[in-house]
């Protein structure tokens, strides 16, 4: 799934082709995504001019001086710039068709993204309960202890709850706690105030890394231009289970926590 740094990639790479633009024409192929697209969104698109291109947490936002349109890329979905007159391939369901300009294509095998319209996107049910952006400053470690106090959830589960901090998926809640040295299956209410605050640190590390090498090509994920992101080279324990660890030579493991993958070092992380 294209976690927070493949959509700020995203970001990066098509906001150039939108900004101060005008939308010719919204070109659907297939409504069936993981909410149905609103067959009028063409209309409410159509001729309107972009005013910016943001992110929160896992979405994007394409913004107009009338409302925002919200796309999720889903679990397998890419937003790319292709010239007019490319034809669609099978799973090419959107096109944004944009005046004077390439087209951006949104791709995706399972059909898990989205394509939302809001005139308010602060207030949008799937924005409205987010955490703080864990770049900004407003994510820091006496507001993460403070949310900690008396958990016992897992410290992965933690951090990976949108409603904590916003868009610490899978991958990069695993590497942050390996360069945390945090166990990821300790308590969250049982990770000491110093932890947290290395955590924090840890968290903006690995997404900053990742965003500088344009996110993590797993499966199905490239960027706007198209090319696959390279972080995947750098990865610590996410999927080496049996590998040793790169820092004491221990074997990475791998357990299941609330149903998602786990990969720590047992040596490295207490």
């Amino acid at each position: 799934m294209p976690e927070l740094p493949e959509v700020e990639t995203t970001r990066r790479g098509v906001s150039p082709y939108l900004v101060g633009r005008v939308v010719e024409d919204l070109q659907i192929r297939d409504r069936r995504l993981r909410w149905p697209i609103d067959a009028g969104l063409p209309a409410v698109l159509r001729n309107a001019r972009v005013t910016g291109v943001s992110r929160r947490g896992k979405y994007l936002l394409v913004e107009f001086q009338h409302g925002t349109l919200l796309i999720h890329l889903g679990m397998s979905g890419s937003l790319r710039v292709v010239e007019r007159g490319i034809e669609p391939q099978r799973h090419d369901h959107v096109d944004i068709l944009v005046r004077d300009g390439p087209s951006l294509r949104f791709n995706d095998p399972r059909r898990f993204g989205s394509f939302h319209f809001t005139d308010d996107p602060g207030r949008h049910p799937l924005l409205a309960h987010l955490g703080p952006e864990p770049l900004d400053a407003g994510f820091n470690a006496p507001d993460l202890a403070a949310r900690a106090r008396g958990r016992k959830t897992s410290i992965k589960t933690f951090i990976m709850n949108a409603g904590v901090v916003a868009g610490v998926g899978n991958i990069y809640a695993n590497e942050a706690l390996f360069r945390a040295g945090i166990h990821p299956a300790r308590a969250a209410g049982r990770v000491a105030p110093a932890r947290l605050e290395g955590l924090v640190e840890s968290i903006r590390e690995v997404l900053r890394a990742a965003i500088e090498c344009g996110g993590t090509t797993l499966r199905d994920f490239v960027g706007g231009d198209g090319r696959p992101g390279y972080f995947r080279q750098s990865l610590a324990v996410y999927e080496r289970d049996g590998d040793p660890c790169r820092q004491c030579g221990t074997t990475i493991r791998r357990r299941v926590l609330a149903q998602r993958a786990t990969y720590y070092c047992p040596r490295c992380q207490r």
